[in-house]
């Protein structure tokens, strides 16, 4: 039995991935905050294990993904997933707290998580695993008032390929699902800001969060011989490509 473990796994992408792989028979282990959620989750899969905790904080991952392969054996696959928007504001109007709380999370809670996989698929034997982290399309074309969310996953994509490039020799690969507009919470607040501001605004087109799942799911059901370096999937009428 195949195992993962999925970081911002009690809502919005993480959630439907964690449930597309729990229904593909994989074991799965539930990281995020929010325990209750999690909880609710593995009581319905008995391939589930919750493990609640703040991905920021290294020792308590480090904690959570012991007590995952003592159970399971070893970890194939990490998909590094948890992350925050954060505020929606010019740079000037940027409390520097906010911007230190979006790198926390989006880039040192990622660099643990792939820290603590990439050591792990390392020592194990066999050796190698799969760590797939998700960046964003602001990693390419950012929207509006997003720079501390754009900053982030810009360091993002930097990482993925460090790791790939890192891996090799290890059998460990590494890459990167950049996903736009997939029907979330996250989406779904930005798309309430904006009908705050204009209630004539015209709303953000959406992705059903399962069809980004089931993409993860593809990445990872690839043999090790094969790897999806990057891969973008996004509502079909995002304004993301052409110029006005």
């Amino acid at each position: 039995m195949k195992s993962i473990l999925i970081t911002g796994a009690s809502s919005g992408i993480g959630r439907a991935t964690a449930e597309a792989f729990l229904e593909q028979g994989w074991t799965v282990g539930l990281i995020a905050r929010r325990g209750d959620r999690l909880t609710e989750l593995a009581q319905r899969y008995k391939n589930a294990m919750a493990l609640p905790v703040d991905v920021t904080d290294a020792a308590a991952m480090k904690a959570a993904f012991g007590r995952f392969v003592d159970r399971v054996g070893r970890l194939d696959v990490l998909f590094n997933n948890a992350g925050v928007f954060g505020p929606s504001a010019s740079i000037d109007e940027v409390d520097l707290d906010d911007f230190d709380n979006v790198l926390n999370v989006n880039i040192r809670g990622m660099f643990i998580a792939a820290q603590l996989a990439f050591q792990q698929m390392r020592e194990q034997n066999p050796q190698g695993g799969r760590i797939i982290n998700n960046g964003s399309l602001s990693a390419h074309s950012p929207r509006p008032e997003s720079v501390c969310y754009t900053t982030s996953k810009h360091a993002i994509s930097g990482l993925t390929r460090s790791i790939s490039l890192d891996g090799r020799p290890f059998d460990i690969a590494c890459g990167q699902i950049d996903i736009g507009n997939a029907r979330t919470e996250l989406v779904e607040d930005l798309n309430a800001r904006k009908l705050a501001e204009d209630p004539d605004a015209d709303l953000m087109p959406m992705m059903d969060v399962q069809d980004a799942a089931r993409l993860v799911l593809h990445m990872a059901e690839l043999p090790a011989s094969a790897n999806v370096q990057s891969m973008t999937v996004m509502a079909t009428k995002m304004p993301y490509v052409g110029r006005g």
